[in-house]
C-alpha cells in the first residue's frame, strides 16, 4: 500500500513556498539552458538535474553560507540550491567572462567559496574526499559548521566512498553523505551494480546513522538532511542520507537512455517533485494557483535574464588560455 504523505498544514508557510520556489528554479535553470544547447548557443556537455531537484532543495534548505558542499558533474541543482549566482553560472555555461570560471570550465566547474560551494567536479565521486576535507577542516577550526557531499549512486562503490564515510566516522567529522540515487550509474542499473538493497545501510559498517529517503519529496528530502546537519553540528558525527529518484533525461544531454524500461519511465514521471509538491501545497492550504503562478514567473524572468546578462558579455581572450592554473 502506497504510504500516505504526511499533511502540510502544520509546516511554516514561507519554508514550503521556499522549497517550491528553489525546485523551480533549478528546473527552468536547467530546461532552457538544455534549449539553449540544442539551439548551439551553448557548448560543452550537459548533465542535467531535471528530475532530481527535491534533493538540492530540501538538504541545502538546512545549510548555512559558511557550510560546505561538494557538488558533481550534475551540480547545477547543488550550486543554485546553496545560492550561486545564476547570472555567472548561465554566463560560464555560454563561455563567458562573467563565468564562475571566466568561461574556461564550463557546466561541471561551478564553485563559489563565498557561499560554501567548493565546487563541481567531473570525476565521479571525487567530491567525497575533498568534503571529508572540509569536515576536518571545520572540527579543527573549532566551527560549528559542517561539509555536505553530493554523489550518485554509481559513486558508492568506489574507494572514495568507503575511504571518505571510514575517515568521517573514525574522526567523528561533521560530514552529511547525501546519495542521489537516480538508479542508474551512467547506464548501469543500480540493481546491477550492487548486491546491497539499499545504499543506506552501508552506513552500519562505518558506525554511523543510514537513512532512505524519498528523493523526491522536498520535505522528507529536508526533515532527514536537519536532523543530519544537527547532529553534526553538536558534535555527532557524520550521517549517510540515500535519496531515491530519477533523472528525467540520459546520463547527458544527448543520452537518449535506451537502457531505461518505458515502464520505468512512465512509473517514475508519476513521481516528478514538482507537479506533486505542488498539488500537496494547494491541498494541505498552503498556497494557493497565485502563490504558484508568481513563482514560475519569477524563476522565467530571472532566467531570461541571466541569459541577458551572458549574450551580454564578452568571451574570454584567447590570451588567458593559460591564466588560472596550478602547475
Amino acid at each position: 500500500m502506497k504510504a500516505l504523505k504526511k499533511s502540510l498544514k502544520s509546516k511554516n508557510r514561507e519554508e514550503m513556498l521556499g522549497l517550491l520556489r528553489t525546485m523551480v528554479r533549478i528546473r527552468t535553470f536547467e530546461e532552457t539552458s538544455a534549449k539553449l544547447f540544442l539551439d548551439g548557443k551553448i557548448v560543452g556537455f550537459l548533465h542535467l538535474y531535471s528530475g532530481q531537484e527535491a534533493i538540492a532543495a530540501g538538504v541545502c534548505s538546512c545549510l548555512r553560507d559558511d557550510d560546505y558542499i561538494t557538488s558533481t558533474h550534475r551540480g547545477h541543482g547543488h550550486c543554485l540550491a546553496k545560492g550561486a549566482d545564476i547570472n555567472r553560472m548561465m554566463a560560464e555555461l555560454h563561455g563567458r567572462v562573467t563565468g564562475y570560471s571566466k568561461g574556461k570550465g564550463g557546466s561541471m566547474h561551478i564553485a563559489d567559496i563565498s557561499k560554501g560551494i567548493i565546487g563541481a567536479n567531473g570525476i565521479v565521486g571525487a567530491g567525497i574526499p575533498i568534503a571529508t576535507g572540509a569536515g576536518f577542516a571545520q572540527k579543527y577550526r573549532e566551527t560549528d559548521g559542517v561539509a555536505v557531499t553530493f554523489f550518485g549512486d554509481g559513486a558508492s562503490n568506489r574507494g572514495t566512498f568507503h575511504e571518505g564515510l571510514n575517515m568521517a566516522s573514525a574522526l567523528n567529522l561533521p560530514v552529511v553523505f547525501v546519495c542521489e540515487n537516480n538508479q542508474f550509474g551512467m547506464s548501469t542499473p543500480f540493481s546491477y551494480h550492487s548486491k546491497n538493497k539499499t545504499i543506506s545501510q552501508r552506513a552500519a559498517a562505518y558506525d554511523m546513522p543510514g537513512v532512505t529517503v524519498d528523493g523526491n519529496d522536498p520535505v522528507e528530502v529536508r526533515d532527514a538532511a536537519a536532523t543530519a546537519v544537527g547532529l553534526a553540528r553538536s558534535g555527532g558525527g557524520p550521517t549517510l542520507i540515500e535519496c531515491l529518484t530519477w533523472r528525467h533525461y540520459g546520463h547527458f544531454l544527448g543520452d537518449s537512455a535506451p537502457y531505461k524500461k518505458p515502464e520505468d519511465e512512465a512509473k517514475w514521471r508519476e513521481k516528478d517533485p514538482i507537479p506533486n509538491f505542488e498539488k500537496r501545497l494547494v491541498k494541505d492550504g498552503v498556497a494557493d494557483g497565485a502563490d504558484i503562478e508568481k513563482i514560475y514567473a519569477e524563476a522565467e524572468e530571472e532566467v531570461t535574464a541571466s541569459i541577458r546578462f551572458a549574450e551580454d558579455s564578452p568571451y574570454p581572450d584567447v590570451g588567458v588560455m593559460y591564466e588560472d592554473l596550478v602547475f
